[in-house]
């Protein structure tokens, strides 16, 4: 893929330098505009068709976002922790055009996914976008990035209407970000509509607040990396101000996606808010048993900053601090010496049955101790003075270790994951854990490029041989992959 950004040009020969390089940080840091390769161009032209055959008008332009594995750093980012992410090859592709009526219009390729309207798109800003019985319909995820962005631009920027017309190849409930990615391609479309300028990490940020209103309390990982991703590179994402560092991982690593066969879309149970919310609490309990104003406090960061610790103190004071029997609401109550009320504001934020139990102490190691992986995973890779093959064994063997605090800290793996991640390391591969929320879904592992084709015939023998695939092929549930591009604009 090739960037095409116009160079504006300087009169004064002064200044030119000095604008030379504003330019360039100007076009660093917006969403670039990209030539299709012959594989990408032909989606776009069917996509396109089936764009007119539905509104009578050809589509303006394209937005392309993609999917995401996360190679380590499992939930952790809500809590204020940097993750390992990279953008994948599989994406999500929008067609747009303005409508010059008020109205929203939204169609699938897939005829799986029902086509939705509205005749107010300019009030979407205003709108509470609600849950349906077993998950959100696949449009209220487009709906909350179109509100988020509405709600950030000037008014008089905001788009008479909009036409838009998707297709994806990322699995859905696969734990590769399919929701985020979705968020994010209708944020990055609406934004190319209005022509109004958002730098990616501000797209990203939005994208992230936008995907709550859904009903997930999640971080900011998936679209992180959505708009931050690079080609042939990893990235360590950091929040708070959002940043992104490259990962220059072993020239002949390469990572393996292999889907559990079992689907969980974490919008659709309380299980992902649980977690949030037991983080949360966690921190809180300790900054109280600390003598830290509590109500300041709402991620495990916040109180580890507060006391100035390390990881690896941090680890010490949850064991000392926190019992390991679950907690119940009143006993949270009575620490914390509040109300139900007060909790309703400042710590649980989701509802829950009156009678949940909260496993506090499990929660927060995973994090911390997770949290000091993703540190060891980066300075591993940092580290030239490791040969290749012991690098191999240690990125593999803290991969595993993540895998097991999910399984058993976590407690967001499934019976079926926990069985992928061993067939994957019966055949070979060097470490293996499961990515994305958990709870079904997909498992990454790290192999070399000379075995990656022995791993994968073996794999799928191994593991798929005797399972109902549902009418899937093969290929589109365990696949190597390599770092990928993030979000890009097509014109047309």
């Amino acid at each position: 893929m090739i960037a095409r950004f116009v160079a504006v040009s300087n009169k004064r020969p002064e200044m030119s330098k000095d604008s030379n390089v504003q330019n360039e940080h100007i076009q660093k840091n917006q969403v670039p505009a990209l030539e299709a390769d012959k594989t990408l161009q032909c989606k776009i032209n069917t996509l396109a068709n089936h764009f007119r055959s539905q509104f009578n008008v050809s589509p303006s332009f394209f937005v392309r976002v993609p999917g995401r594995v996360n190679i380590i750093g499992e939930h952790i980012d809500y809590c204020g922790y940097a993750v390992c992410p990279m953008a994948i090859e599989q994406f999500i592709l929008v067609a747009l055009a303005a409508s010059e009526k008020n109205e929203f219009r939204i169609t699938n390729l897939d005829p799986k996914y029902e086509d939705y309207q509205c005749r107010d798109f300019k009030g979407i800003s205003n709108r509470k976008i609600e849950d349906s019985n077993g998950g959100p319909d696949w449009h209220k995820y487009f709906l909350c990035g179109v509100k988020g962005i509405l709600e950030a631009i000037p008014k008089e920027k905001i788009p008479s209407g909009m036409l838009a017309a998707v297709w994806g190849n990322i699995p859905a409930n696969s734990g590769l970000s399919s929701s985020s990615a979705l968020v994010s391609a209708a944020a990055l479309s609406t934004v190319r509509l209005s022509q109004y300028s958002i730098s990616k990490e501000e797209l990203a940020t939005i994208s992230a607040s936008a995907e709550r209103y859904i009903g997930t309390q999640g971080g900011g990982m998936d679209q992180a990396i959505a708009f931050l991703g690079k080609a042939g590179s990893a990235k360590l994402i950091e929040f708070n101000p959002l940043r992104a560092t490259d990962i220059t991982l072993p020239q002949n690593a390469v990572f393996v996606i292999a889907h559990s066969l079992v689907c969980h879309n974490k919008a659709s149970t309380s299980d992902f808010n649980l977690r949030v919310a037991e983080c949360r609490l966690a921190a809180q309990m300790i900054a109280k048993k600390r003598i830290v104003n509590w109500k300041a406090i709402q991620k495990l960061i916040d109180i580890q900053k507060r006391l100035g610790k390390s990881l690896e103190d941090m680890s010490e004071i949850v064991v000392m601090d926190l019992k390991e029997d679950p907690y119940s609401l009143d006993e949270i109550r009575e620490v914390l010496e509040t109300s139900n009320e007060e909790l309703a504001t400042y710590s649980i934020k989701s509802m829950f049955s009156p009678t949940q139990k909260y496993k506090l102490r499990e929660r927060a190691l995973h994090v911390y101790q997770e949290a000091a992986r993703v540190i060891a995973f980066r300075e591993v890779n940092e580290d030239t003075s490791i040969e290749e093959n012991d690098k191999f064994r240690q990125l593999g063997s803290l991969m595993s270790e993540s895998h097991s605090s999910l399984s058993k800290l976590y407690e967001c793996s499934h019976p079926q994951v926990d069985a992928l991640v061993n067939a994957a390391l019966d055949c070979g591969a060097l470490g293996a854990r499961l990515t994305g929320a958990g709870w079904g879904g997909c498992v990454v592992a790290i192999t070399t490029r000379n075995n990656v084709h022995t791993f994968v015939e073996a794999l799928k023998e191994k593991f798929y041989r005797n399972l109902d695939l549902g009418g899937a092929a093969l290929k589109d549930l365990v696949f190597p992959t390599e770092p990928y591009q993030g979000a890009a604009i097509y014109n047309f």
